[in-house]
């Protein structure tokens, strides 16, 4: 937000910097400077956010560095502070960015249907997983009735998720779809209601080709074509008005050069005998000091011209106006206190006026102090209102205004037009904000950068209402063929994971059956032959009993329950070989009835069952007996 309210407000550079000077006596391109901090912290913020999208898409931890977590801290430090600078004492800007978003808006509308055409790519993959996953666990269901419920409840925060993630992505779309409802731009309107192209006013003649109110600026801007000429006025001690915008003298002047000590004076303080001997170009060729980061270079004719200028008086500048015939309008600044002039510099600069023998139609008398005398002295002076209504304005007898683009804007055009009140802006230097005015009807502009203003034919970012509506059709149609190509890509692609799924699921099932039919059908048969193994506990002792406790399994045997007869000529048992040892079942546990030890055999009769001992693999060979 930081960063799109100073790109927006690159109108107001100057004035910025220019208030940064007065409060800290050292010219910088401040606004160049918060910009650049605006860019970089927006740019490391979104790379950070960025990066961690990506680690959580890959199912990877997040763990942020110290060192991030301290620029983070400063970066939302650094906006706080600014933005609340800027909402304290700079509340104009939002006043500018909101006059952007008039002229923007359609190509704002445009790009923002294409950011959340790329935006659907992952919120398709994610809504696609939910569903796959709420149908895999519905076809797990089938098989686990028991955990039916448990199992719905999850299926539910499924949905609830596809539902909190989907509906309002779909409803900010459909609300940018219909954006062009609500939008109003002056810059879409038919051809033939376009008004013609506002007149220009140098302001303080052509401050970015020359050093500000001085006679190489006023002349720059008559060469590019001005409409008339602006400056600010002050008096001298002697009663000289002069030119000059700052309240004092360091800025645009050597004042520190030659007086350091009234370096903070008003420049009305000083007689015209000492402000005419200062320089006020050298600054201008300075790199360091130059007023706008903008600039053309200068060619080394128009350095050694800048360098040897001076302040200029008003009677210059009304002799340039009326050799051109240039309009003039001026800020007219009072005196200090103690000066002669404290009451009658209006009268003063009223007979310098006259003096100088210029049509008086040529003047936009602009001060509103002592107004009556001047209408009785030079009634052909065209009289300049501020923004005031029209009823006021008509009883002053007054059909010019010349305002603050931030403050008419907002306030609306509509009742001057229809008054039929010129309408002059001050201070225009953007190409956007000068089609503003342009698609506005409005008269003329006041600008510095009157260079490129001069240049332009037609106004930017014009266009029809059928041509608009033709873009808002096409935009709206390719971003909905695309979200609708994008999800159902996905969704095919989870489809055919589902299905792979389900196919191994019922491979699996089929196999499971088929070893169970397999197991049911050996069940069946009749009892096979058994073929005795001599190593078997049957060969070794015939007279133990077969009707011992029998377990479940293809290879069990268990003590005998009755005593067994004596048994006479007992042979030792043999133990196999390595070689005799089959490998182990994968998942079949016997029991196996431990053999006689040689003091056992000897006895007639056996007390006590046998104790059994469980084995996971079998040291002898096996016999196969069918499932009872």
């Amino acid at each position: 937000m930081l960063l799109f309210l100073w790109i927006e407000t690159s109108n107001e550079y100057f004035n910025f910097d220019w208030v940064t000077f007065l409060g800290t006596g050292y010219w910088f391109f401040w606004s160049i400077f918060i910009l650049s901090l605006a860019g970089i912290l927006t740019a490391y913020s979104s790379l950070l956010l960025l990066l961690g999208f990506l680690l959580l898409w890959e199912g990877i931890e997040l763990y942020l560095h110290l060192c991030h977590k301290i620029l983070i801290l400063l970066v939302i430090l650094a906006c706080v502070i600014l933005m609340f600078i800027i909402c304290k004492f700079w509340k104009e800007r939002w006043l500018v960015a909101g006059l952007s978003l008039q002229i923007f808006a359609p190509y704002v509308h445009l790009v923002s249907i294409t950011v959340m055409v790329i935006l659907f790519w992952p919120v398709a993959i994610y809504v696609a997983r939910l569903e796959r996953e709420v149908r895999m666990r519905r076809y797990r269901m089938t098989h686990s009735e028991k955990k039916r419920l448990k199992k719905c409840n999850v299926i539910a925060r499924l949905r609830g998720l596809q539902v909190a993630v989907g509906l309002p992505f779909l409803l900010i779309l459909l609300s940018l779809c219909l954006m062009p409802l609500g939008i109003y731009s002056p810059c879409i309107q038919e051809k033939e209601n376009l008004g013609p192209k506002p007149t220009i006013f140098g302001h303080r003649g052509a401050p970015m080709l020359g050093p500000e109110n001085t006679m190489m600026s006023f002349e720059k801007a008559v060469e590019h074509g001005a409409h008339g000429l602006e400056t600010d006025i002050h008096l001298s001690y002697d009663r000289v008005p002069f030119l000059m915008h700052d309240f004092d003298l360091r800025r645009t002047t050597n004042i520190w050069e030659v007086q350091p000590e009234s370096a903070f004076k008003n420049p009305a303080a000083f007689s015209w005998d000492f402000l005419s001997t200062l320089n006020a170009g050298k600054w201008f060729v300075k790199p360091e000091l130059r007023p706008f980061y903008n600039m053309k270079p200068l060619s080394k004719a128009d350095k050694e011209r800048a360098r040897n200028q001076s302040i200029p008086t008003l009677a210059d500048l009304l002799t340039l106006a009326k050799k051109e015939r240039k309009f003039v309008i001026f800020d007219l600044h009072g005196p200090p206190p103690k000066h002669p002039l404290r009451h009658t510099f209006v009268r003063q600069v009223v007979s310098v006026i006259l003096a100088s023998k210029i049509e008086q139609h040529l003047i936009f008398w602009l001060p509103t102090h002592d107004r009556q005398y001047v209408r009785s002295m030079a009634p052909g002076f065209q009289h300049v209102g501020r923004l005031v209504s029209v009823k006021t304005l008509a009883k002053n007898n007054i059909s010019i205004i010349n305002v603050d683009y931030k403050k008419l804007f907002p306030n609306g055009l509509r009742d001057y037009k229809a008054a039929n009140i010129h309408i002059n802006v001050y201070t225009v230097n953007e190409p956007w904000l000068f089609s503003l005015a342009w698609c506005s009807r409005i008269n003329s502009v006041t600008t510095d950068n009157i260079g490129l203003l001069s240049q332009l034919h037609h106004p930017h970012f014009f266009m029809t209402p059928k041509f608009y509506m033709f873009i808002w059709l096409l935009a709206d149609i390719i971003s909905v063929l695309f979200i609708v190509a994008i999800f159902c890509f996905h969704w095919r692609r989870e489809t055919k994971k589902e299905k792979l799924f389900e196919t191994s699921s019922t491979l699996t099932d089929a196999q499971s059956r088929r070893e169970n039919e397999e197991d049911l059908h050996i069940a069946m048969k009749p009892p096979a032959r058994v073929v005795e193994s001599p190593w078997t506990l049957a060969a070794l002792y015939p007279a133990l009993s077969k009707s011992g406790k029998e377990h479940q399994g293809r290879f069990n045997f268990a003590a005998p329950s009755k005593k067994l007869l004596p048994i006479k000529n007992a042979v030792t048992p043999l133990k196999p070989s390595k070689h005799d040892i089959q490998p182990p079942m994968p998942t079949t546990v016997f029991e196996l009835t431990q053999a006689p030890s040689r003091q056992a055999t000897s006895k007639a009769t056996f007390q006590t069952p046998l104790p059994t001992l469980k084995v996971d693999k079998p040291t002898m060979p096996s016999i196969e007996v069918p499932y009872p």
